[in-house]
């Protein structure tokens, strides 16, 4: 009986760009406001933008499932934050973050539009992207560590018959 393994495809560049976008957008709204001003601020080339869907909150219903694999229930209501950017260039970039920060969102979609120009996706990448991905890394690694120092290992003792 031989055993069939099956592997996932090579994604194309486009399904590549696509997750790395996914990936930058998460890093970016999972940074903390003051941490995103800080580095936005920093990037030397602001770009003029005008505002397609200026920023906005509003709450969206979240779902949970017991277990992973039970029946979906409404868990209840986040507030979120959205916003979408054209700029100059004609790159449209979205965001839409956790929360009520305006700013925020803002400058998440101005930075999403930036990394979609070609022009700009290295620097983006060196000066914005990586510094916050580091923050990002060292954030789950400081948890990690708080959570595993709560562990409890609970082992079973056989007796032996007295």
């Amino acid at each position: 009986m031989s055993e069939e393994t099956t592997a996932s495809p090579p994604l194309s560049p486009a399904d590549q760009t696509t997750a790395r976008r996914q990936e930058i957008m998460a890093v970016i709204a999972e940074t903390p406001a003051s941490a995103l001003a800080k580095a936005f601020e920093s990037y030397p080339d602001h770009p003029s933008h005008e505002l397609v869907r200026g920023p906005e909150t509003g709450l969206v219903m979240v779902r949970g499932r017991m277990g992973g694999t039970g029946g979906a229930f409404n868990l209840g209501e986040v507030t979120v934050t959205r916003c979408v950017v054209r700029l100059a260039s004609g790159e449209t970039g979205s965001s839409y973050i956790l929360g009520r920060h305006k700013q925020h969102a803002l400058q998440a979609a101005i930075l999403d539009g930036l990394w979609q120009n070609p022009d700009h996706r290295q620097k983006v990448e060196d000066d914005i992207l990586a510094p916050l991905e580091n923050s990002r890394r060292q954030r789950q690694e400081e948890i990690k560590a708080e959570t595993a120092a709560t562990k409890v290992d609970f082992f079973t003792m056989v007796r032996g018959d007295d």
